[in-house]
């Protein structure tokens, strides 16, 4: 595998997490309503979902790949 082929599977796999860390922390607002356990749930899980996100992002740094939004 060559290092283009990596940096855009690397680049493609943080932005799939970066979505869903965005879905993740909008499911927190929608759960409001069903009660503390279910918003304990949804903030753990968007929490789970950033910290994937930006391991991704700390590896493209390392790599020299910026991606601004």
């Amino acid at each position: 595998m060559n290092s283009s082929t990596a940096h855009a599977e690397l680049i493609a796999t943080f932005r799939k997490a970066e979505a869903e860390a965005a879905h993740k922390a909008g499911l927190i607002k929608t759960v409001a309503t069903k009660g503390p356990k279910a918003i304990q749930m949804a903030v753990e899980t968007a929490d789970k979902a950033a910290k994937r996100r930006d391991a991704y992002a700390k590896k493209l740094a390392a790599l020299g790949v910026s991606l601004k939004n």
